[in-house]
């Protein structure tokens, strides 16, 4: 999530007093405190690596696709697929977060001249004057082999802030509205769904929402390989963490069971860490390393039109996370079972982040019934270290790659499983955006990464191994 103004006003409100000693410049962190990765300074100022490695513009925002449309503004959160005909060549599913209020970069055109080659059932929403939501979703098809763009084009269209999502082992892309509009807000329909992209798509697909997979301000999705259950985060100051149990895996839109997780014996927990004279404070501490066994609240009235899931779930009992952002699923090294990392983007003691670990014990047992294990497994303790991670990726070697999203420079940092940060990625670009929608390629050779504005698509390569060494 950008800081824009708007969003700044927005994450301003919702840290309330905790924050109210410092200034934007004045808590943007000048330098990294971490050390064993050095950066080269890029004399093109756009990304600083480390020695050895190299980047590709894939794209930018404003360009002609291979469709005709413009490239959308904002792009985000993203996933990478095999192509099907050539391991030279891979598919990027990119999100475009452009919000009913704050929307950058029409695929129509500046007057939205284009608009008449979408169908009604192509476009999800419009606006009351009539004007497309510019949210969505766009396909990329990227050669590896020559480090360069093949086409591009428009997926899915008409939707508000579609910020992360997450891939599907049956070869689609999961995307997550983070705005939770109404109709008496301005827009025709409800927002804050998932919509399913399938990775083959040749164009435009109907836009469908997966409403039984709940409303709210949804971040980042991940789906459990073994089971197909698909968990989900919420990016709110009392967010919620989210399974939802299809009715037949692989199906999402035959509709199932929505969940929030709860810790066992500490009812409606807050994990924040904040200080305990702030705003958003539990009423306890929660140590990094420390398991924790979950369980899980059913839910109901999913669609929620008053838009209170999140404080119905919480009020049943369910935990409560500090602005649940980037998720993904890692396979242990044994192979035997895997494990769900996701962030919270101001969650911790210094409100810059925190990573928390949820193990699944479900098995095959797909009825609900069934629970794990919810650990802390790392939480910041200085911006300089890392700041306000957002979006994230299990890098092909086990170690987490972490989006910030702070307040300063912006940084992509490495996390190693013994919980050691280091730094992979600079912005050197002087709007100092976020990094977003970072991936891999499937041979685990190509990073790709999103920098939100002025809206950069970035392929990166180089000794990966080095980083471990």
């Amino acid at each position: 999530m950008d800081l824009t103004r708007r969003k700044f006003m927005k994450s301003a409100q919702a840290v309330g007093l905790f924050y109210a000693s410092f200034s934007l410049a004045g808590c943007a962190p000048a330098h990294s405190a971490n050390t064993s990765v050095k950066l080269i300074p890029d004399p093109n100022k756009r990304l600083d690596l480390p020695k050895g490695f190299t980047y590709t513009l894939v794209s930018e925002t404003g360009g002609t696709m291979s469709d005709g449309f413009f490239r959308p503004g904002r792009p985000d959160g993203m996933a990478c697929f095999p192509h099907p005909e050539s391991a030279d060549k891979c598919i990027l599913m990119r999100n475009h977060e452009n919000w009913f209020d704050v929307p950058v970069g029409s695929p129509f055109g500046k007057g939205n001249e284009l608009l008449d080659r979408v169908s009604d059932s192509q476009l999800y929403d419009r606006k009351e004057d009539g004007s497309p939501f510019f949210g969505g979703v766009t396909k990329v098809v990227y050669d590896l082999k020559n480090n360069r763009l093949e086409n591009d084009f428009l997926v899915l269209t008409g939707t508000a802030a579609n910020c992360a999502g997450g891939p599907t082992p049956w070869g689609s892309w999961l995307s997550c509205e983070e705005e939770m509009l109404k109709p008496s807000e301005g827009p025709g329909k409800y927002h804050g769904f998932v919509f399913e992209t399938p990775s083959n798509a040749t164009g435009l697909i109907d836009a469908v929402p997966l409403k039984a997979m709940g409303r709210f301000t949804h971040e980042a999705a991940s789906v459990d390989p073994k089971t197909g259950i698909v968990y989900m985060t919420e990016d709110a100051k009392h967010g919620l963490f989210y399974r939802f149990i299809p009715n037949v895996p692989g199906r999402l839109s035959e509709g199932g069971r929505l969940q929030a997780l709860a810790i066992k014996g500490k009812k409606s927990a807050v994990t924040s860490n904040w200080p305990k004279d702030s705003e958003y404070a539990g009423t306890e501490q929660f140590a990094v390393g420390a398991d924790h066994r979950a369980e899980w609240i059913d839910l109901d009235d999913v669609e929620s039109p008053n838009g209170d899931l999140a404080h119905r779930g919480s009020a049943a009992g369910a935990a409560q996370f500090m602005r649940g952002e980037g998720l993904d699923y890692a396979v242990r090294a044994d192979g035997t079972t895997g494990d769900f990392y996701f962030t919270c983007t101001q969650g911790g003691a210094e409100g810059v982040g925190q990573i928390w670990r949820y193990t699944p014990d479900e098995g095959s047992d797909n009825s609900g019934d069934t629970a794990g294990t919810l650990q802390l497994f790392y939480e910041s303790e200085s911006a300089d270290s890392l700041d306000m991670c957002d979006n994230l990726v299990v890098a092909p070697w086990n170690d987490i790659i972490l989006c910030e999203d702070g307040r300063g420079d912006q940084y992509l940092r490495g996390l190693t499983p013994e919980g050691t940060i280091y730094d992979l990625a600079r912005n050197a670009h002087k709007d100092q955006s976020e990094f977003c929608g970072a991936c891999f390629s499937p041979d685990g050779k190509t990073m790709f990464v999103n920098v939100q504005e002025p809206g950069y698509t970035y392929a990166i390569t180089g000794p990966w191994e080095s980083l471990r060494d």
